[in-house]
């Protein structure tokens, strides 16, 4: 289990947006180790699914002077355990209150809502099938693609100067790859 937004956070946002990012680099570093496994003769190599939620919890040490534990509880926590049970092997499953942070980053599949034991609501799922192709958030453009295609450009480094430096080469390259 792996939680965003404390000690610090940079808001509730960007923390799932860094934790979605997280999840996909797993499993992209996940893949590449399948590939690895299966090439050395394993043939059922190691799968994760992944689950995350949204939402407040609690967050501190719990337990006693014998042991304790830095950790997170509450009903966001179970919700965010389910997902990740209800995902398939080697997918990431998210919850509604995760999707409308994320919602510009990937491209998801709507699945069955979930009635979970001890929340109080269903709730609403998406599988996640890979990252959008174009993005943006705040302070990054990216555009990747299949075909070997990853543009990725933090804005908050550039000069206004710079930025329409840029959009003029982007313009340029667009049209060489019409011709």
């Amino acid at each position: 289990m792996v939680f965003f937004g404390d000690p610090e956070s940079r808001g509730e946002r960007e923390d799932a947006r860094a934790c979605l990012s997280m999840a996909l680099a797993m499993q992209d570093r996940l893949r590449e180790l399948h590939a690895i496994w299966t090439s050395r003769g394993f043939q059922q190599p190691f799968v994760v699914r992944m689950g995350i939620n949204t939402g407040y919890c609690n967050v501190g040490n719990f337990g006693s002077s014998e042991r304790l534990s830095y950790t997170i509880v509450g009903g966001e926590v179970n919700v965010a355990a389910r997902l990740e049970s209800n995902a398939d092997p080697g997918g990431l499953l998210i919850s509604y209150e995760t999707y409308a942070l994320v919602r510009d980053l990937i491209d998801v599949e709507e699945r069955q809502s979930v009635r979970m034991k001890g929340i109080a609501r269903d709730i609403r799922t998406f599988a996640v099938l890979k990252r959008s192709n174009i993005s943006q958030d705040n302070d990054t453009v990216r555009l990747s693609d299949p075909a070997g295609v990853d543009i990725s450009i933090d804005k908050s480094d550039l000069s206004a100067e710079r930025k329409a430096e840029l959009a003029v080469k982007l313009r340029q390259l667009a049209q060489q790859l019409e011709y």
